[in-house]
């Protein structure tokens, strides 16, 4: 399907050149962060652009958002690896784990963990405010069920956990992650290990 304007209009080729750039631009002005990080105009002076190319190609910063997140969504391969059944549960869930970690030094996954960050927290805030943005990361949502129950496919892993997994696996990988930055005691080497030792025995 063509892309389109946010009044519906076809792009052409230079609206679509122009589209894309203030896509990196914008995932570039996330990944980095600051007080501003939520402003679509920041985007479009770092672009070399007006607001009313934002408006003409998003409508607002909440589009804006949501074509971000469809984006880096879109372009990116798939975060988790694809099943191996003569892998055991040990080894796969080391490999989701591994997976998950190589792809938060990725500034794309910045850019979006950013985001959440600087987004309104309450569901009925967030869907008031940003209601495209919301939706975008819904979906982003259901992707993720959906990926880490295919890199489980095959094994005998009890369900109802496995659901319990996507909501808190990728916090506990990033504060693993975030742990090898800073002063402290912890051997995040083996505390991965231990995670592994930890997800597998519950899933079983």
């Amino acid at each position: 399907m063509a892309t389109v304007s946010a009044k519906g209009t076809r792009l052409n080729r230079r609206g679509l050149e122009t589209r894309q750039t203030l896509l990196r631009v914008a995932v570039r002005c996330l990944a980095v962060g600051g007080p501003d990080v939520l402003s679509a105009n920041r985007v479009a002076r770092e672009a070399g652009l007006t607001w009313g190319t934002v408006q003409h190609q998003f409508g607002d910063s909440d589009g804006l958002w949501a074509a971000v997140l469809d984006s880096v969504a879109d372009r990116g391969p798939g975060l988790l690896p694809v099943p191996d059944n003569g892998v055991r549960l040990e080894a796969r869930v080391a490999a989701v784990v591994d997976r998950i970690w190589e792809a938060l030094d990725k500034p794309s996954l910045r850019a979006v963990h950013n985001l959440r960050i600087s987004l309104p927290h309450q569901r009925a805030e967030l869907e008031q405010d940003y209601p495209r943005t919301a939706a975008a990361l819904a979906a982003w949502d259901v992707k993720w069920r959906q990926a880490l129950r295919s890199a489980f496919a095959g094994l005998p892993v009890d369900t109802e956990r496995l659901d319990r997994l996507h909501s808190f696996l990728p916090g506990a990988v990033r504060g693993l992650h975030e742990e090898q930055y800073l002063s402290s005691l912890v051997d995040v080497a083996e505390a991965r290990r231990g995670l592994v030792e930890a997800i597998s025995a519950y899933l079983r």
